[in-house]
């Protein structure tokens, strides 16, 4: 599971076919192109709208059957074109970049579902199209995964999103267990928080599970690519429950020596 910048998307290994690694690789500039408006610098919120705007614009002038002069779009035109791909999954992207410049609480699960919805399940549907690989239940499985990738990125980047003053907990979840914003500002890990967090990456962990089957539908080696995604947020959540949820002073990451285990796991 790549745990740099945009973590939950599988950058194309060797695992992918050869002739796939070029069309995910337009798929995750893109992608990584637009979150940075959203995320980084010092812009003020109307000027990364305005970004994500022309953005927007470009897959208009795609979906209108022209080539656009921007190299990323005349790229990501002919990757859409190749594999006939939804043009409307690139669009949900672009809302979930948009949102997080103008949204930074969520109210219950739901919304945060919602969000994933559109931050998230694009990218695993995506590469489904990539393979050929689109029944009900298989796009069902990969929003699984895909949420629960984004979950678990949460839930490890708690104190990085607390900076950028963003809380993706549920807030009426926050209520229940009684804790309150003070415990990011002070980072405090009590054990409120602690039974806040392990109910949120107990339901993560179950995400994952059940998405898992997906990888055994894919052709050849990328179902170990798939596979060993899952395997890393798994993995993640693991480091969280054995920090005792103190994500603010253990933050979680993969380290070359997980990876033997992850491929363990994942055979």
């Amino acid at each position: 599971m790549p745990v740099d910048h945009y973590e939950n998307f599988p950058v194309a290994s060797l695992l992918l076919p050869r002739q796939l690694r070029h069309p995910v690789e337009v798929i995750y500039r893109f992608a990584r192109s637009a979150d940075d408006f959203a995320d980084e610098g010092e812009d003020a919120p109307e000027v990364r709208l305005a970004r994500l705007g022309e953005y927007r614009s470009k897959l208009g002038v795609i979906a209108s059957g022209r080539i656009p002069q921007d190299p990323l779009f005349r790229d990501l035109a002919h990757t859409v074109a190749e594999h006939q791909l939804p043009l409307s999954l690139f669009g949900d992207l672009l809302e979930a970049f948009s949102q997080d410049v103008l949204k930074n609480r969520y109210a219950d699960y739901t919304e945060v579902l919602e969000y994933c919805r559109r931050s998230a399940n694009p990218v695993g549907r995506l590469l489904l199209h990539l393979f050929k690989r689109t029944s009900e239940t298989q796009l069902r499985q990969s929003d699984a995964i895909c949420t629960g990738l984004q979950l678990a990125n949460f839930w490890q980047d708690v104190a990085v999103d607390w900076a950028k003053n963003r809380v993706y907990l549920p807030q009426d979840e926050m209520r229940r267990y009684g804790v309150g914003e003070a415990h990011l500002s002070t980072q405090r890990c009590d054990p409120a928080w602690r039974a806040l967090m392990r109910h949120q990456c107990d339901r993560t962990r179950a995400l994952l599970l059940q998405g898992a089957p997906v990888s055994r539908t894919l052709p050849g080696r990328s179902r170990w690519e798939i596979a060993l995604t899952v395997q890393g947020g798994l993995r993640i959540l693991d480091r969280l429950a054995a920090a005792g949820y103190d994500m603010f002073r253990r933050r979680p990451r993969l380290r070359w020596f997980d990876w033997p285990l992850l491929a363990w796991r994942a055979l």
